[in-house]
């Protein structure tokens, strides 16, 4: 197996609209033997949306990995001073997400889990998903491109014409990613 007993944190924030197509994602990890720690944002674990309510999104994970998910910072906390995990992957990462990990800012589930693990020089993985990606949150995917250990999925424009500077990362290349991420490579081309 691929990533047999490796310890992935898969943490998810409120790109609703993405969600759906991370849960191949999750259950390829764990075909591939990863021990998988699924993490939800506050607003994934409190909030009913168009595209799910958010009690079927966690008892899901949980069903598929097998595991409790930390939703809370408390929670969170430990996955430094334990080093719980060997690779986070951040998918969806939303706009405010990536603001707040370029900023230093710990106000979340999803931060607080990388900041912990960080703090023990593990990669971090980025799945970006956001409508402003080139626009205002173009600096902070600048700065986080160039912060060590963070890692990102390749992504593209998902609708040039209508939403210009919207990004999301290519969700299928996520495994490819944290291959590379682990050998402390980033993978490339970053802009598909």
């Amino acid at each position: 197996m691929l990533f047999d007993s490796l310890r992935i944190g898969f943490a998810m924030t409120g790109s609703y609209c993405t969600l759906a197509k991370l849960i191949p994602e999750v259950e390829r990890l764990v075909s591939e033997g990863a021990s998988v720690l699924p993490i939800l944002s506050e607003s994934v674990v409190n909030c009913d949306t168009r595209f799910g309510k958010a009690q079927e999104w966690k008892e899901r994970l949980q069903r598929i990995t097998s595991r409790e998910c930390i939703a809370s910072i408390v929670d969170a906390e430990p996955i430094g001073p334990k080093k719980l995990l060997d690779v986070l992957v951040i998918a969806p990462c939303t706009g405010n997400t990536l603001g707040k990990l370029a900023n230093g800012i710990t106000d979340t589930s999803v931060t607080m889990a990388a900041k912990a693990h960080l703090r023990n020089m593990r990669p971090v993985v980025i799945a970006v998903s956001t409508n402003d990606a080139l626009g205002a949150n173009a600096k902070n995917i600048g700065i986080l491109l160039n912060t060590k250990n963070i890692y990102f999925v390749p992504m593209r424009q998902d609708d040039p014409v209508a939403k210009s500077t919207s990004i999301v990362a290519v969700m299928d290349k996520i495994i490819p990613t944290i291959r590379e991420a682990l050998a402390g490579r980033q993978i490339e081309p970053v802009f598909i």
